[in-house]
């Protein structure tokens, strides 16, 4: 960020009064400007006791499989902008139920919030973020074709509770160090 959105005057960084945090606070007008976490809004849509599953059509992670997912959009509930994803990434129609995890992607500045799905019929196929949309039976998801850490850990998380027929709410931290990935389950 360069320029006030308010008065278009140069920006410079710096801890605010009454703040601990660097922050962007314009020149001239004295306009703090936020910067805060995006929320990714995503699903886990069954159907019959399949996954279904979309392989990215775009970047980052091209040609990895996924489940429906995406960026929250303004004046969108989190369950409207995951069943939106469905329609977008698999043309599919689905009942969003509880959330699965939330996963803060700590670098990205990013919240993975992930939720159980039902698909409502079969009538999927491949959206325009797609190469491929398909149905997978546990024991052949691609697991070393998976885009995100965020997405392996909900979709696991997922597939235990589904097994003990239970639904719980996981939560993981997901950050950099030293170029290392460091993992915070809680």
């Amino acid at each position: 960020m360069k320029f006030c959105s308010d008065c278009g005057q140069a920006l410079e960084s710096r801890i605010p009064p009454g703040d601990q945090r660097l922050r962007f606070v314009c020149t001239v007008c004295g306009t703090i400007h936020y910067e805060n976490p995006r929320i990714i809004a995503g699903c886990v849509p069954e159907w019959r006791g399949q996954i279904l599953l979309c392989k990215r059509a775009i970047e980052p992670r091209r040609g990895y499989w996924t489940f429906p997912a995406g960026f929250l959009e303004n004046g969108e509930a989190v369950q409207e902008g995951a069943a939106r994803e469905a329609v977008e990434e698999a043309l599919a129609k689905v009942e969003i139920g509880s959330l699965v995890s939330i996963v803060n992607v700590v670098r990205a500045h990013q919240v993975h919030m992930t939720f159980r799905a039902r698909l409502l019929d079969a009538d999927f196929g491949v959206g325009e973020e797609s190469l491929e949309v398909d149905l997978y039976d546990e024991a052949d998801i691609p697991w070393s074709e998976i885009a995100f850490l965020s997405v392996e850990f909900a979709l696991r998380r997922y597939l235990d509770d589904r097994k003990l027929g239970i639904e719980r709410l996981h939560f993981r931290d997901i950050d950099y160090h030293e170029g290392k990935i460091i993992f915070r389950d809680r």
